[in-house]
């Protein structure tokens, strides 16, 4: 702020001592001190007031943004909900006609395998199909499987039996 060197200092501490005296100067000196330094403080506390209220002039500006933001996002999910809501309406609506078109007409049933199926052919494809696992309640080997004395398919392709240990 102010510059003084040492020597401007001296000549004013020794314009003091003959002015003031040397009984009072200690106590003059210690008043002044007081003084200045509640000075730094008042201007400290200015300083910190004016940039605290920049920031939270800046923190207003940073929040009005970000509501703003965050409405936009939200008026834009529920566009995008109603948007969404109105294509599923209009796909089970479309669903809904199909399905009161296929139960009016005989031809569209047995087109979609709803009508039943015809006498002598079995209920459901898969029990139509020979099936290559035992039965478990009969205990005999079911059909194609190879039989517990056949000694091709026991004998792996190395000549060694199954059950034999390992040498």
């Amino acid at each position: 702020m102010f510059d003084f060197s040492f020597t401007e200092l001296m000549v004013v501490g020794a314009v003091a001592l003959i002015v003031i005296g040397p009984e009072k100067l200690p106590k003059v000196a210690r008043t002044i001190g007081h003084l200045v330094g509640r000075m730094q403080r008042y201007v400290t506390d200015v300083k910190s007031d004016i940039n605290r209220e920049m920031e939270f002039e800046e923190l207003r500006r940073l929040r009005k943004e970000m509501n703003e933001a965050a409405s936009a996002v939200e008026s834009s999910a529920r566009q995008h909900a109603s948007d969404i809501r109105t294509g599923l309406d209009s796909v089970a609506k479309a669903a809904d006609v199909t399905a009161e078109e296929a139960a009016a007409s005989p031809a569209a049933k047995a087109d979609a395998g709803l009508s039943p199926p015809p006498e002598g052919s079995p209920s459901s494809p898969v029990a139509a199909a020979p099936s290559s696992f035992p039965d478990p309640t009969s205990g005999a080997p079911a059909a194609g499987s190879p039989v517990a004395g056949d000694n091709a398919a026991a004998t792996p392709a190395s000549g060694t039996s199954r059950n034999s240990p390992n040498p």
